[in-house]
C-alpha cells in the first residue's frame, strides 16, 4: 500500500498530550500533503490522572489498534512522544494486528516502544521520523522534507548521513535497522512474553534526549547485559540534543561498544536534534564507518519487502 495524495491516515497519541494548537499545525501539514487526516480520540484526551498521558491506556491503545486494523487508514502518525507507549504493549491484540494489512507507522522518542513491538510480535517494518506536533517542525526545513519525502516517496530514501557524522570505530556491517531511543530500548528489556530476543545480523540505531552521561551508561549496560547487543553487526548513533557534552557521550559508547568489535559511526543526523532525517527501521542496510560515514539502504529485491507497501519481513 502506498500512501498517495487523498489518502486518510490517523493521528493517534500513544504516549504523551500534544497541545491543541500543536495538534492544529500537525492537521494542516498533513492536509498540505494532500492526505485527509483522522484524528483519533487519544489526540485530544486526557488522563484522568496523569498530565503527562494523552487519555487513559486503554484509549491509547484502542486508538493504534484501530488504526492498524482500519483497511481504509493508509498510514499512521504518532504525533507526540513524551512518555506512555510502553503501558498500551500489553493491551494490544497481536493476533487482530497481525490478521491486517501492513501499514507504515510514523514516530520517534517514546514511540521506539511501539517499533520494538511491531519488529518483535508482527515482522513489520516501521519509519523512525519527527513528530508533527513538535512546533520546531513547521521551521525545520530539512526535517520537514525529509519526512514528506518519506511519507510520498519512500523508494527514494536511499542513504543518510551529516555535515557532523564521525567515525568512531572503523569497519562496514550490514544488517536489518533496529533501535531508536535507548531509553526506551532499556525500558522495554525484559517484558514478559517478549519473543527470544535475538539480534544476529542488525545495526542498531541509538539517540537520546535529556539525558546525563550516567543515565545513557545505565541504559547501554542494560542492554549488553540482556544481550540485546549479541549478534549486532554495527551501531549508528543520531543525535544527543540537551544531553551531556556529545564527546562525552561517544567516548562513552567507544569504551562500552568497542570491545564488540563492531563499526561505531555517530551524529547520523536522526533523533531530536533540528534536521532530524526520517529512517526506516526493519529493512536491510549498510554502514559505512569510514572517511565518509554514511548509513545506507541495500538495494531492493524486486521481490522482497517495499518501502511503500510496509510488507512483512522475513525472518
Amino acid at each position: 500500500m502506498r500512501i498517495q495524495p487523498g489518502d486518510r491516515v490517523a493521528l493517534v497519541a500513544p504516549a504523551g498530550p500534544a497541545p491543541g494548537e500543536h495538534l492544529a499545525v500537525a492537521v494542516g501539514m498533513v492536509e498540505s500533503w494532500g492526505l485527509r487526516p483522522v484524528t483519533y480520540p487519544s489526540a485530544t484526551a486526557a488522563h484522568t490522572r496523569a498530565h503527562y498521558l494523552s487519555g487513559d491506556d486503554r484509549v491509547r491503545a484502542d486508538d493504534v489498534q484501530q488504526a492498524w486494523c482500519d483497511p481504509d487508514i493508509a498510514g499512521i502518525f504518532c504525533i507526540r512522544g513524551g512518555y506512555g507507549a510502553v503501558r498500551i504493549l500489553d493491551l494490544l491484540d497481536r493476533d487482530a494486528m497481525a490478521a491486517a494489512e501492513p501499514k507504515p507507522l510514523y514516530g520517534s522518542s517514546d514511540v521506539t516502544a511501539l517499533h520494538e513491538w511491531m519488529r518483535e510480535q508482527l515482522g513489520v517494518p516501521t519509519w523512525f521520523t519527527p513528530m508533527l506536533s513538535i512546533p520546531s517542525l513547521v521551521t525545520d526545513q530539512v526535517s520537514l522534507d525529509a519526512l514528506r519525502t518519506a511519507v510520498l516517496d519512500p523508494d527514494s530514501v536511499r542513504a543518510w548521513t551529516s555535515d557532523h557524522a564521525v567515525t568512531l570505530v572503523e569497519g562496514r556491517a550490514e544488517g536489518r535497522l533496529i533501535g531508536g531511543n535507548l531509553s526506551l530500548l532499556s525500558m522495554t528489556t525484559g517484558a514478559r512474553g517478549r519473543p527470544r530476543l535475538d539480534n544476529t545480523g542488525c545495526i542498531a540505531l541509538l539517540e537520546d534526549f535529556t539525558e546525563s552521561t550516567y543515565r545513557i551508561d545505565g541504559y547501554l549496560h542494560t542492554l549488553l547485559r540482556s544481550g540485546w547487543f549479541d549478534g549486532v553487526t554495527g551501531v549508528a548513533l543520531g543525535s544527543w540534543a540537551r544531553c551531556s557534552p556529545v564527546d562525552e557521550i561517544h567516548a562513552l559508547c567507544v569504551e562500552l561498544l568497542g570491545p564488540l568489535g563492531i563499526p561505531v559511526v555517530g551524529e547520523l543526523g536522526f533523533g531530536h536534534g533540528p534536521g532530524a532525517q526520517s529512517i526506516p527501521l526493519g529493512v536491510p542496510g549498510v554502514l559505512l564507518a569510514g572517511d565518509s560515514p554514511a548509513l545506507q539502504l541495500v538495494p531492493r529485491d524486486p521481490t522482497s519487502h517495499s518501502l511503500t507497501s510496509s510488507g512483512r519481513l522475513s525472518p
